[in-house]
């Protein structure tokens, strides 16, 4: 017997191209072209990291004679929920977003003030990764690989490269958050939808 092989339906289920960073996104009834367009938050180069990554803390650490990593010793604290990329487009909307605490003017609308402030109401925003997945990725019935990060905030500052004969890039990093109002839920969610066949 030979274990060079692959699964039957390996091609089915591959992650396809680089995805969009989308404000909303519908996974019961789906979104029709115009609206994925007009959600989307910016382009992209280089395509979109995404990280979860769990705390643990190994009660059995400190009891003697106990292995480490037990399980039934293993309590889960939190997660680290990150999502980090470089933006190759920019706009008033997305100044905001990657400053994370700061404002519009409301005076000047072409002016970013930032702010030494969070405010739980305004600078947390959830964001969907979405990106092609399965063999079938027609226009009405593609499948998709969605990451829902929710209550997220820019972490990693307001960041500009430039470049001669070169497009300017924005690098990003966002973090989830937990919400004091709901504890329990942890701040990111992973939808896998296997495409159709178009009709």
């Amino acid at each position: 017997m030979k274990y060079t092989k692959i699964p039957e339906a390996a091609f089915q289920e591959l992650q396809l191209n680089a995805g969009v960073l989308l404000s909303d996104f519908d996974t019961t009834d789906g979104m029709s072209e115009e609206e994925i367009l007009a959600a989307i938050i910016g382009a992209t180069s280089g395509g979109t990291n995404f990280e979860a990554t769990p705390e643990y803390t190994d009660f059995g650490e400190d009891i003697d004679n106990c292995p480490v990593n037990v399980k039934e010793l293993k309590r889960l604290d939190n997660w680290t929920v990150t999502m980090t990329g470089t933006f190759i487009t920019v706009n008033t909307a997305m100044v905001k977003r990657l400053v994370g605490a700061a404002d519009i003017d409301s005076t000047d609308t072409t002016k970013i003030v930032p702010r030494n402030d969070v405010d739980a109401d305004t600078d947390f925003e959830d964001i969907w990764w979405v990106g092609d997945y399965s063999d079938k990725n027609g226009d009405t019935n593609g499948g998709y690989v969605a990451i829902h990060m929710m209550n997220s905030l820019s972490t990693g500052g307001f960041s500009l490269q430039s470049g001669n004969r070169e497009k300017g890039t924005f690098d990003f990093e966002f973090t989830g958050h937990y919400t004091i109002t709901d504890q329990d839920t942890v701040p990111f969610e992973v939808f896998v939808k296997t495409g159709t066949a178009e009709a």
